[in-house]
């Protein structure tokens, strides 16, 4: 039996704004992070079926497979075109890690050229039986455990087929799908198609998750309202500001608008964050803090030259005494 802990559908209505899966962002110290600002569920980075296959205890392998205690449970995202591979791969992450694991989540809207190029990720949607078997197959191969799918619009505005997309799976056995408003034609260009998500939702009996365009608490709301959906996916929304979870929950639980975090409050977060991912990644780690501290920083005074001289930072150390030193500056401003 599914308890209460891992289904999906509990899972979202306890908490209905998620972080998203983000290749290179999301790693276990950041979705630590966000899930205590509220994030009601973290997804890891998308793991690749035959990769794992191949390799399954390597570096890579170990740290997309990692998470953190405040996250648990988390959604795993697998991706891969080979039905009978995902399924033996899911099993396998179920097998090692199934007190950690959510859902398994099959990623069908990944829109970088050499994932779909091999028919993956929003590949996918050009072969909806294809999808439909890897549900399928997944399905059987981690029950009672619940499989979830992420996918786009459609893969161009000649074929927004997220509506008939979404019957397929729901019919195939997901417990829930997101689906996010662009197709894979527009990568994260142009606006997300909210109504489609809202005919989606209209759709299917199982909870939808939207995604697109969601940068803050009113987004959220906005989205909420609008599509009906059971839950609101932030993903580059979070980039920089996890409090995006703390003041969506705020907004839609209780109306109350919180004010931003100061930007005290920024540098201090990003030094944990700093020192969460060496001692997750190890000491080479500091140089995927990079983009995180210029994205913690943005909007604030001075942010132009702390991004520079981050990018030419050479070790954690190094990261933190300039955070330090920025902190200093700002509180000597009366910041």
């Amino acid at each position: 039996m599914t308890s209460p802990r891992t289904d999906i559908r509990a899972v979202l209505a306890a908490g209905n704004v998620i972080l998203g899966p983000m290749a290179g962002v999301t790693e276990a110290p950041f979705r630590g992070i966000c899930k205590r600002m509220g994030a009601g569920l973290t997804y890891t980075e998308m793991v690749g079926a035959k990769a794992l296959h191949y390799n399954p205890d390597s570096r890579i392998s170990r740290s997309l497979l990692t998470f953190s205690p405040e996250e648990t449970p988390c959604a795993v995202q697998l991706y891969g075109a080979d039905p009978e591979l995902m399924a033996a791969q899911a099993a396998w992450i179920i097998e090692r890690h199934g007190a950690d694991v959510a859902c398994i989540d099959i990623n069908m809207g990944c829109p970088v050229s050499k994932v779909v190029r091999r028919g993956e990720g929003s590949g996918l949607m050009q072969t909806p039986e294809l999808a439909a078997r890897i549900i399928e197959c997944v399905v059987a191969a981690v029950s009672p455990v619940q499989v979830t799918a992420k996918f786009r619009a459609g893969w161009d505005d000649s074929s927004r087929n997220a509506v008939e997309f979404g019957r397929v799976l729901e019919a195939a056995g997901v417990s829930a799908m997101a689906v996010h408003g662009r197709t894979r034609k527009q990568f994260y260009r142009g606006s997300a198609d909210w109504d489609l998500i809202a005919a989606v939702k209209a759709a299917v009996s199982v909870p939808v998750i939207g995604s697109g365009d969601v940068s803050s608490a009113p987004d959220a709301e906005a989205m909420l309202r609008r599509t009906g959906v059971d839950a609101v996916m932030v993903a580059r929304g979070a980039q920089g500001d996890p409090w995006i979870f703390r003041e969506a929950r705020a907004l839609i639980d209780r109306g109350e608008i919180l004010a931003p975090p100061s930007a005290f409050e920024r540098i201090a977060v990003a030094r944990e964050h700093t020192a969460a991912l060496v001692a997750f990644g190890g000491e080479r780690a500091f140089t995927r803090m990079r983009k995180h501290v210029g994205w913690y920083v943005t909007g604030m005074p001075g942010a132009t030259f702390v991004r520079d001289r981050v990018n030419k930072a050479g070790s954690s150390a190094e990261i933190d005494a300039l955070l330090e030193e920025y902190r200093a500056w700002l509180e000597a401003r009366v910041y």
